[in-house]
């Protein structure tokens, strides 16, 4: 395969409640708040995942099993749908470059239990359950956070929101 730039590839910006799978070479944009963004990669078969979690958890009472139509603006069923699918590949957990963004603090509160918090909390609780390594990190405090993850090489480009502070490369 050719080198691609950055700006050459085909882009897709996810919202809210996504989760994008791709084993293409794309731009994937998001912004973040309280919501929380977890990638993973696999750099074997450039298998890569993205999901933009805007709750913690679902509160029903059975595992949707892929059927539900909101699950993926809940940060555990998203992580669980992409572990999923790279096991169903024969993908093992040590082999998955994961990256975790975002669960800021955005509205003044004096609460410890935010919306944030508590998104952080369980991505890494699930990421603690199935032993995923994080590689990277950007997490809470109280500005946001604009992505962009080149999902062929795993890359993800971070821009601090509130203090113009720029990341380059996790």
């Amino acid at each position: 395969m050719t080198l691609l730039k950055c700006h050459e590839l085909p882009m897709r910006y996810l919202k809210p409640g996504e989760v994008v799978v791709s084993e293409t070479p794309t731009k994937i944009v998001t912004v973040l708040g309280s919501c929380v963004s977890v990638t993973m990669f696999h750099r074997g078969s450039g298998l890569a995942a993205i999901c933009h979690g805007a709750l913690p958890s679902c509160r029903r009472d059975k595992l949707c099993g892929g059927s539900c139509d909101d699950m993926f603006k809940y940060v555990d069923c998203s992580l669980l749908y992409m572990l999923f699918v790279f096991r169903k590949r024969g993908i093992p957990g040590n082999e998955i470059e994961v990256k975790l963004f975002g669960g800021a603090d955005t509205l003044a509160s004096k609460r410890e239990n935010t919306i944030g918090s508590q998104n952080v909390r369980i991505a890494l609780h699930i990421m603690d359950l199935e032993e995923l390594k994080i590689r990277a990190a950007d997490v809470g405090d109280a500005f946001g956070r604009k992505l962009i993850f080149i999902s062929h090489t795993g890359e993800v480009f971070l821009k601090r929101l509130k203090d113009g502070t720029n990341r380059t490369k996790s």
